[in-house]
C-alpha cells in the first residue's frame, strides 16, 4: 500500500512536471506566433506607408506635368493666333510642348503602374481632355475662343476628378469641392479677356 501511495505521489509528480513544461512550451509558442503576427502587421503597415507615399509622388508629378503641358499649350495658342504677345517663335513654343507632352506621358505611365483602377481612369480623362488643348494649341483643330475656353475648362474639371480619385486612393479625409475649383481654373488674364470681349463686340 505504502509502495502504491509512493508510485501514484511519483507519477503525480511527473505528470505535474510535464503540464508545467508544456504550459511553458505552449507560452513560448504563443508569445512567438503573437511577435511573428504583430511584426508581420508592422511591415505590411511599413510597405503600405512606403507604397503611399510613392503613390502621393506619382500623382504629384503626373499632375504637375499636365499643368506644364497646358501653360505651354496656352503660350503656343496665344502666339499662334496673335491672341498675347511672345517674343518666342510658334515653332519654338511647339517643340516646348512637345516636350512636355512627353514628360506627361512618362508621368502617366508611373500612374498605371501604381494606381487604381479609378485613379487610372481619371488619368485618362485628363490626357483626353489635354490632348483636345494641344490639338487646338498647334492647329489641328479650329474652332473660336470661347471653344478653346472651354477646352481649358474641361481640363481642369478632369484635373479635380483625379484629385478626388488620388485623395479617396491615399485615405485622405474630407470634402473636395472640385466644383468651386473649376470655377477658378480662367485661362486668360482678366485684361485679356475683356478686351476679347471688346474685340469680339466690335
Amino acid at each position: 500500500m505504502i509502495l502504491l501511495r509512493i508510485a501514484l505521489g511519483d507519477t503525480m509528480d511527473v505528470v505535474g512536471q510535464a503540464i508545467t513544461i508544456l504550459a511553458v512550451v505552449a507560452g513560448a509558442l504563443t508569445t512567438h506566433f503573437t511577435n511573428h503576427l504583430l511584426e508581420r502587421q508592422r511591415m505590411r503597415h511599413l510597405l503600405l506607408t512606403r507604397w503611399d507615399e510613392r503613390k502621393l509622388e506619382t500623382y504629384a508629378e503626373y499632375i504637375d506635368a499636365v499643368r506644364t503641358c497646358i501653360y505651354s499649350a496656352v503660350m503656343l495658342y496665344e502666339a499662334r493666333t496673335g491672341l498675347g504677345r511672345s517674343e518666342r517663335a510658334v515653332t519654338s513654343l511647339a517643340e516646348e510642348l512637345t516636350e512636355a507632352e512627353g514628360v506627361r506621358s512618362r508621368a502617366f505611365e508611373r500612374v498605371m503602374l501604381l494606381a487604381e483602377d479609378q485613379v487610372i481612369e481619371a488619368a485618362h480623362g485628363i490626357n483626353t481632355a489635354t490632348k483636345a488643348i494641344d490639338w487646338r494649341a498647334r492647329g489641328t483643330t479650329e474652332g473660336p475662343l470661347e471653344e478653346w475656353r472651354e477646352l481649358n475648362r474641361e481640363a481642369f474639371r478632369a484635373i479635380n476628378r483625379f484629385h478626388e480619385s488620388a485623395r479617396a486612393d491615399l485615405g485622405v479625409l474630407g470634402a473636395f469641392q472640385g466644383a468651386d475649383h473649376s470655377a477658378r481654373a480662367l485661362i486668360l488674364p482678366e485684361s485679356r479677356r475683356e478686351g476679347q470681349a471688346t474685340a469680339d463686340g466690335e
